[in-house]
């Protein structure tokens, strides 16, 4: 067959992927061999393929091949995530875009059109995947709102409000005016925002005067019910007891002590607004003040707002802003820098909102589990940096209760059940639901019965995935064998949101931890150190990438800059670095397929390079499992560019390539193939495409490189110098072997490491 003279990614990365899956090399069941099991971080139902995505699927699919090349039995196992918040908007969105408002339909029709959606777009990301090689169990595909998922997300919320660790309750929580929905605290994003700070006069009832108070937000000014000094301020103890009205409302208040109040931050005096801050919530609290609450679940002025009703907050402030002004209670308004918490999903500006929402009471759920913790902090889950240890510790050690509840229709409804009296059970179904009114002797029929609106938070049953995936909550057939799971690669933005609550459900409901290794990628950023993102326009498409350069070139320059745990500065050059390292290969492999043998032994040069490159590439492959274990992948990558580069095609090539017109040895021609077609197994989890396909062409063996055994590494008295050494006095001067002895020369750094050699310089 002849060989083309160009290395053409597109030819052979399609033909070699379908013949991967037609083969069945990506499929994993229990047998005999050790299981090493790597659980995908579903991407949204949402998602397309972007650079993160790449990068952290790409550490996987290396990791994964090299343990399947181990003779590890390797299970990847990919799958999506249903994504409540994200999902949702676009079902809305798409409804709107067809004249169809979601308040106009029931919740069964807008799950039609969702899971329409879904079965639409839904895949998109996993296909996109097989455009980088992942080498998942594509079998084995899950969804997080799957039958046998759903059920277990069911039983696990039943288990644990029985034990008494998840609970209804009325508390401020984060509200999403755009989702329309609460958040957990982790879906908080906080932001540096530059605002302003508006000085109004509160005029005095019952003396003269008035006290001027500082606030960001004015209109939410129709909500006050108090205003609040520290009894330490001796600008206005005397005034403690005495009134002020409310500006533009006319309501009289009280003003109020409490020792929170920072006499620094701007007057000294606070509006308590128990409705829109945790902290006036907490003051109303003690002082058993009234809850006004001016604004919808929209972000839009309420009725009890009073002023500007049904315009949206940000309007309504400028709106306020002037009537204040108007009214003469404006006195100045300053430049205010402050954070902002905003939605992890929508961007939207979070509101304080009181509300009835469910909680799993995590205090108590990490006093059952004291694990999640010790086994981390002791190693028996190992994290990636090792750093980050410590903000999980952190993190855990002040842990607040998790809001569980989302006021949406796409995601796993809450089995909670309701009699017309507005009590209520948990319970699986509603055939359950029946029979435990009547443990309370409660006579209710199934019609009477209504269930939760509410839907869980998503991560509620992705903290379950490890064992989920598995049907672990109703088998032992498979979770036995595949779980623990071996190595988790995650970004480090979700530790809490995921990493942290799947060590959590793992001691729960198995009684060990749900993986070994957690490895946290860093963000991948522009040149100018700005993370990608389609906003800023800095983001190439992953799928333009591969088409242009090829998988392995995007999966090498990917890797090639990403130390472990730190940020990536990703260049487009590095995946032009990538491209001409396989055309490097590809010229390598058609120079030794070009070359003639003969007959004659093995002659003194080319075995004394042989065994130079052997022990060479036995060093690399010994020294880069030091770096597989500690996940230095770039590493263990540059390594292995090395020793191809520079090593095979540069110095080992130069050393047994026949003169002009010349025939190689046949021992030499056999020995230099074997070496071409172990460095490509070598490479194979990295770049998995060329290495096929040279390996296939070689022909060495007949076993696909994919499942080929990966390179054993061999154990030497000698180190690599003093082989170099050895083999250079042992040489003649010769117009044949000069460019190769000055290239060993120029390899190993020294001026002279033969006195038969004139000092090379670099």
């Amino acid at each position: 067959m002849e060989i083309s003279a160009k290395y053409n990614p597109s030819e052979i990365e399609n033909k070699w992927y379908e013949y991967w899956l037609k083969e069945g090399f990506f499929k994993s069941t229990p047998d005999g061999r050790e299981p090493y099991t790597v659980v995908i971080p579903p991407p949204n139902v949402t998602g397309v393929l972007h650079m993160g995505h790449m990068l952290n699927n790409t550490i996987q699919d290396v990791l994964v091949r090299k343990a399947r090349m181990e003779g590890k039995n390797a299970c990847w196992v990919p799958g999506t995530d249903h994504a409540s918040i994200a999902t949702e908007a676009k079902v809305v969105n798409l409804l709107k875009s067809k004249g169809i408002d979601k308040s106009n339909i029931s919740r069964d029709e807008f799950l039609t059109h969702a899971w329409e959606w879904k079965e639409k777009y839904g895949g998109i990301i996993l296909e996109q995947l097989k455009k980088l090689g992942a080498s998942c169990d594509w079998d084995r595909t899950r969804f997080t709102m799957e039958p046998k998922l759903s059920d277990a997300v069911r039983d696990v919320f039943v288990d644990l409000y029985e034990k008494g660790l998840i609970y209804r309750g009325t508390r401020m929580v984060n509200w999403d005016p755009q989702g329309k929905t609460t958040l957990s605290d982790e879906e908080v994003i906080f932001k540096e925002v530059k605002d302003s700070l508006y000085y109004i006069k509160y005029v005095g009832v019952d003396f003269e005067g008035y006290l001027e108070v500082a606030t960001a937000r004015p209109e939410t000014i129709a909500g006050d019910v108090a205003i609040c000094v520290n009894p330490n301020d001796e600008r206005y103890a005397h005034l403690i007891g005495k009134k002020v009205n409310v500006p533009l409302i006319n309501r009289e208040v009280t003003i109020i002590e409490d020792s929170y109040i920072d006499i620094e931050f701007g007057t000294g005096v606070l509006k308590v607004t128990p409705a829109h801050d945790i902290h006036d919530y907490e003051i109303g609290l003690k002082n058993n003040l009234q809850v006004i609450d001016t604004l919808n679940e929209d972000g839009t002025i309420s009725e009890a707002g009073q002023l500007f009703v049904g315009m949206d907050r940000f309007e309504a402030r400028k709106e306020w802003v002037k009537a204040l002004t108007e009214a003469d209670l404006l006195i100045k308004v300053e430049d205010y820098t402050h954070n902002v918490g905003c939605s992890e999903r929508t961007d939207a500006v979070v509101e304080p909102r009181i509300s009835t929402q469910w909680f799993l009471n995590m205090k108590e759920f990490m006093k059952k589990n004291p694990q999640v913790l010790d086994a981390v902090m002791n190693d028996e889950i190992k994290f990636f940096p090792e750093k980050l240890k410590n903000t999980y510790k952190h993190w855990i050690e002040n842990i607040r209760d998790w809001n569980i509840s989302r006021q949406l229709w796409w995601g796993h409804r809450i089995p909670a059940f309701y009699a017309p009296d507005g009590s209520f059970v948990v319970a699986k179904n509603a055939e359950e639901a029946v029979l435990k009114f009547g443990e309370k002797n409660k006579s209710i029929t199934i019609e009477e019965l209504q269930q939760d609106e509410d839907v869980l938070d998503t991560w509620f049953s992705s903290w379950l995935w490890p064992i989920s995936v598995f049907d672990g909550f109703e088998s032992e057939e498979e979770v036995s064998y595949y779980y623990p799971t071996n190595d988790l690669v995650t970004a480090p933005e979700i530790m809490f949101f995921w990493v942290a609550r799947m060590i959590m459900a793992g001691y729960e409901y198995r009684g060990e931890m749900p993986f070994k290794n957690v490895y946290y990628t860093g963000i991948v950023r522009d040149k100018l150190r700005r993370k990608m993102s389609k906003s800023l326009g800095n983001s190439p498409d992953p799928l333009d990438l591969i088409a242009s350069h090829g998988a392995d070139s995007v999966r090498l320059g990917m890797l090639l800059c990403a130390p472990a745990g730190n940020d990536i500065l990703f260049d487009e050059s590095q995946i032009e670095q990538g491209r001409n390292f396989c055309n490097k290969i590809w010229n390598a492999f058609r120079l030794i397929k070009s070359w003639e043998s003969d007959a004659v032994a093995l002659r003194e040069y080319e075995s004394e390079t042989i065994n130079w490159f052997s022990l060479r590439m036995s060093s690399v492959i010994s020294e880069n499992e030091a770096h597989f274990k500690e996940f230095r992948l770039s590493n263990a990558l540059m390594n292995l560019y090395k020793l191809i580069w520079d090593d095979f095609c540069s110095t080992y090539l130069e050393g047994v390539k026949p003169a002009y017109g010349s025939k190689i040895s046949a021992d030499a021609l056999s020995a230099s193939q074997e070496f071409m077609d172990a460095l490509m197994k070598a490479i194979h989890p990295f770049m998995p495409f060329i290495s096929e396909e040279i390996h296939q062409e070689l022909g060495i063996d007949q076993t696909a490189c994919v499942v080929s055994k990966y390179p054993d590494f061999v154990k030497s008295h000698n180190s690599d110098l003093e082989l170099v050494l050895q083999l250079l006095q042992k040489f003649e001067v010769s117009e044949h072997n000069i460019n190769y002895l000055q290239k060993l020369n120029l390899r190993y750094g020294s001026e002279m490491l033969c006195p038969k050699l004139i000092p090379i310089k670099a």
